[in-house]
């Protein structure tokens, strides 16, 4: 049974236009402009923000002419998920596991 969560990867999601970054590609597959007009953020700060989602393992690049697409690698989130629901199960079954105070 998993107790522990990736707080790593939850950092790195932690930040707002990071996550909406994530919720965007959950859709489609975008390039940077389309990032930008979506979540009007600066090209740079976007351009940061997805060099740390590449490193983190969150998203993919693939070449396209000029531009970069970015897609979400959905086994990521999924390995996230399966870390929390493990620490759901685990909450649920140390319910009533209570440490006694000396």
């Amino acid at each position: 049974m998993m107790t522990s969560v990736d707080t790593d990867l939850i950092r790195v999601l932690a930040d707002p236009l990071r996550l909406r970054i994530v919720t965007l590609l959950a859709r489609e597959t975008l390039c940077t402009t389309h990032l930008v007009e979506e979540t009007g953020a600066r090209q740079t700060n976007l351009s940061n923000h997805l060099r740390v989602l590449r490193e983190a393992g969150v998203v993919e690049t693939e070449p396209c002419g000029r531009y970069t697409y970015y897609k979400l690698r959905p086994d990521v989130i999924a390995s996230l998920a399966g870390q929390f629901a493990g620490l759901a199960e685990s909450a649920r079954t140390a319910a009533e596991n209570k440490r006694v105070c000396p």
